[in-house]
């Protein structure tokens, strides 16, 4: 079986340093989103969940994360070009149907305000930018839309001078704190711009592991063999869940507001059990089922990596083929046209630690001149490959969704 993916939009997750441990105010603060923006929520989870399937299928590595809102924001940035036929096809692919252009990014430009200031216990970063080639002649409505709504930064670079790539590069170590340090290794001379997004997430534990408690403690690995990992343990009362096919916990950070979830296959399943029943319905039913409960002893290992991917076949299965060809039409762009996507890359990078966790992902759009082509304590022992998700509670937004098979943690 594949390993389970961890699905990260196409985006970097970016977090900014500040003060996680002041207590002055405690008070839960809630969003509320328009009807739209509840939409847009509605339809970056279909997507993500369903781009996540399809990474785990796609990619047979151990240990997958992907942000779903990243790749979300840096499509939605490249869809303010498309028209005709591509236009329709991100629409369906990006599960935008039913939305105007311009509710589409109003309702983005909402839900990012409201991701980054519900809880100032957990920093969240979100960047957007846009460098296109020196000369390249790029329409001013679609300029102004991603400035305006995405805030995104809009940069001309000689694409013929090889330091292009390291002011891209350098733009993504910048937003995502130096946890991601590069994107692209070149620019060819088809290439007129890039789309990126970062993503920065830095929470704490409400409940902090006492490191003191840590210890190694053999984890079962898919092939039937195991290895020693640092396993975190308390035991607590928190929100738990129990089905035929898994156990899961909720452990929150900060106010309460963002939280991870923890998917723990039942005996006799697996997390491609899991991730075969990932759809938006069974989502939102898991997450009704979750109730309080006393005296949950955990144990959670430590985790610490990297992941790269590039999304084109994925993208394309989903739907967005014609994007990725002669055909595609991006006259919002450039109303010459013989535009299209040469590339959708993604980067990742997780920690999670007795403190909390750290994240960041980062998502960049290639865009080319088009070519010819009870009471009783309850174990919930975290001792083989398992599922996590980091969302929010009022939006029920995924910012990050995976699967560990081989829990690893790489010193810096």
């Amino acid at each position: 079986m594949k390993p389970l993916i961890a699905v990260f939009f196409v985006s970097i997750l970016f977090f900014a340093s500040c003060n996680l441990n002041d207590d002055n105010d405690n008070i839960e603060k809630e969003i509320n989103l328009t009807e739209k923006a509840a939409q847009i929520v509605e339809a970056d989870n279909k997507f993500g969940l369903e781009l996540f399937q399809r990474v785990v299928d796609y990619d047979d590595k151990d240990n997958i994360m992907v942000s779903p809102l990243s790749i979300s924001l840096a499509l939605a940035m490249t869809y303010n070009g498309a028209d005709g036929e591509t236009k329709t096809a991100m629409e369906k692919t990006l599960k935008l149907h039913g939305l105007t252009t311009q509710e589409i990014n109003e309702s983005y430009e909402m839900l990012v305000d409201a991701l980054k200031s519900v809880d100032e216990k957990v920093l969240l970063e979100i960047a957007n930018a846009i460098f296109y080639r020196q000369g390249f002649i790029v329409e001013q409505d679609f300029v102004s839309t991603n400035q305006n709504y995405y805030n995104a930064e809009v940069s001309p670079l000689d694409f013929g001078n090889p330091t292009s790539v390291d002011v891209i590069n350098n733009w993504v170590a910048d937003k995502t704190h130096d946890k991601i340090t590069s994107i692209i290794d070149q620019i060819s001379p088809q290439h007129v711009m890039f789309l990126l997004n970062a993503i920065y997430f830095k929470g704490v534990w409400q409940t902090e592991f006492n490191k003191e408690s840590t210890i190694d403690y053999p984890f079962n690995l898919e092939n039937g063999s195991n290895q020693m990992v640092k396993m975190m343990s308390r035991l607590d009362t928190l929100d738990y869940s129990k089905n035929d096919l898994f156990r899961a916990i909720r452990l929150p950070y900060g106010k309460g507001n963002y939280s991870m979830y923890v998917f723990l296959p039942e005996h006799g399943k697996s997390v491609e059990d899991i991730t075969g029943q990932l759809n938006n319905d069974n989502w939102k039913n898991w997450m009704a089922n979750f109730k309080e409960t006393n005296s949950v002893e955990i144990m959670l290992p430590k985790f610490k990596f990297k992941y790269d991917i590039k999304l084109n076949d994925v993208l394309i299965d989903m739907g967005m083929g014609v994007a990725f060809t002669g055909a595609a039409d991006f006259t919002g762009i450039n109303k010459a046209g013989n535009l299209n996507i040469d590339f959708v890359k993604h980067k990742t990078f997780v920690d999670v630690n007795e403190e909390g966790t750290e994240a960041a992902a980062v998502t960049i759009v290639g865009i080319e001149l088009t070519s010819a082509g009870g009471e009783d304590e309850i174990p919930f022992i975290v001792n083989k490959p398992f599922l996590f998700a980091i969302t929010e509670k009022d939006t029920g937004s995924i910012l990050f969704i995976g699967k560990v098979s081989s829990p690893e943690y790489l010193e810096d």
